[in-house]
């Protein structure tokens, strides 16, 4: 049964197009920086907003028309999968995410959800065959059901953390059966929202314990997926404790992880944590712990988890400026951890949202590749720190002096000159470049 009939396959037809359903700036297989923009791209449809979700949200119900939803059950898992192909053969995505309960649906014991989850799986594996579309990375939910309201592997109940290794187990044999290229942790529930009742040594210990176990049993298959980190400051716990980049580097690296792990940063994730998205791309990324990103933004009038789809071309300039640094991302890619709003409610609509967030990201990536290549940041910042390259500066740098030599040299100063940081001029050349595209 074809769900989007009305729909053809998505084209490129440049930013003169009047047509609603082609792309503007997003050409797969135009170079920049030496690879294509699908290569460097690498698109991903998150399969729980897209093919799951209902529009529901805590003030009223569902509002989506979905030719899907009139079945139930298994049925309707399996619906969802003949969707999903279609829909991302149309928009010609290369990858695809998902939670283990975004495919199919959890029973009342782990026996008959794993029984489920198999048939499910079988079906996508049998789809994959003949599609060009690939997994970019599977997890487990570990957040919705009751069972979790005191977190998972930050429990205070044994048997839900052992529930909960269980899920990790079961994702990782799925993984491995569908070729997915990373695997995500995203702490749900993994925080605290009252000291009075938290052993928080405990529960990181036992957090630190859980990632060892999963990387073992992920050698023990032969499953080769680069592990993921995806931060997340509050919701639905007070204080989670991978609030951010930062903070995870500091577990990661407190508990000989920091091998193993890279980060799936989300753009919505950082403005809720008081930081900017190129800020959490940055940190990661001069730690050689960029991994993966979910590509959406938030609301700067809404102080929560909006996960819209991104329009925002000064930020996805920025970002993919931190990408092409990073060379890439490697086995990671940009998925659309979005959902179209509650009043979007036509299918037709959830190809809208994608072309927006492909082509404001295809203009992002031109622009960053142009900047890069004009040096522009960077002779901006090699001016800035030039006293760092010569005389007592260089000295700092190479460890060639200490206290009383500084103390020194600074009794010798005259009064100090700080040079303008010349912010304004700044954001008006990256408008120049921005504008010189569009």
């Amino acid at each position: 049964m074809a769900y989007f009939e009305n729909i053809s396959n998505i084209k490129f037809e440049g930013p003169t197009s009047k047509s609603e359903f082609a792309f503007k700036h997003y050409n797969p297989t135009e170079v920049v920086n030496g690879k294509t923009m699908e290569e460097l791209l690498r698109f991903s449809v998150a399969y729980w907003h897209t093919f799951t979700a209902d529009g529901s949200d805590p003030f009223g119900s569902g509002t989506m028309v979905r030719g899907w939803d009139r079945l139930n059950g298994l049925d309707l898992a399996k619906a969802r999968v003949e969707a999903a192909f279609e829909f991302f053969e149309k928009l010609g995505v290369p990858y695809f995410c998902f939670h283990d309960f975004d495919i199919a649906p959890e029973s009342d014991t782990l026996k008959k959800t794993n029984e489920d989850l198999d048939v499910i799986v079988a079906m996508v594996k049998d789809y994959m065959k003949t599609s060009k579309v690939k997994l970019l990375w599977n997890t487990a939910n570990m957040f919705t059901h009751p069972r979790w309201v005191h977190g998972a592997a930050t429990s205070s109940n044994a048997d839900v953390f052992a529930y909960a290794a269980a899920k990790v187990k079961k994702g990782l044999e799925v993984g491995k059966e569908l070729g997915s290229e990373n695997y995500v942790f995203w702490g749900g529930r993994e925080g605290y929202d009252t000291l009075l009742n938290t052993d928080m040594k405990l529960e990181l210990d036992n957090l630190a314990r859980f990632f060892h176990m999963a990387k073992d049993y992920a050698n023990e298959i032969g499953f080769g997926a680069q592990f993921l980190i995806e931060p997340k400051p509050q919701e639905p716990t007070k204080h989670q404790y991978d609030f951010d980049v930062a903070t995870g580097i500091g577990f990661l690296k407190t508990y000989d992880l920091d091998k193993t792990f890279k980060f799936n940063i989300e753009a919505n994730h950082a403005t809720l944590a008081g930081h900017t998205f190129e800020h959490e791309l940055r940190v990661a990324r001069i730690n050689g712990m960029l991994g993966s990103v979910d590509a959406n933004q938030g609301d700067t009038l809404i102080g929560w988890d909006t996960d819209e789809f991104p329009q925002d071309l000064y930020s996805t300039t920025l970002a993919m400026y931190e990408i092409l640094k990073n060379g890439g991302l490697g086995t990671g890619g940009l998925n659309f951890d979005a959902k179209v709003r509650r009043a979007s409610f036509d299918t037709d609509d959830l190809f809208h949202a994608h072309i927006a967030g492909m082509d404001t990201f295809a203009i992002g990536l031109k622009v960053a590749s142009k900047l890069i290549e004009d040096n522009v940041f960077e002779d901006i910042i090699s001016d800035r720190y030039q006293s760092f390259t010569e005389g007592i500066g260089k000295d700092i740098v190479e460890g060639k002096t200490d206290l009383k030599k500084l103390e020194e040299y600074a009794l010798g100063l005259e009064p100090i000159k700080n040079r303008s940081g010349r912010q304004e001029r700044i954001k008006a050349v990256i408008n120049q470049y921005l504008l010189g595209l569009v």
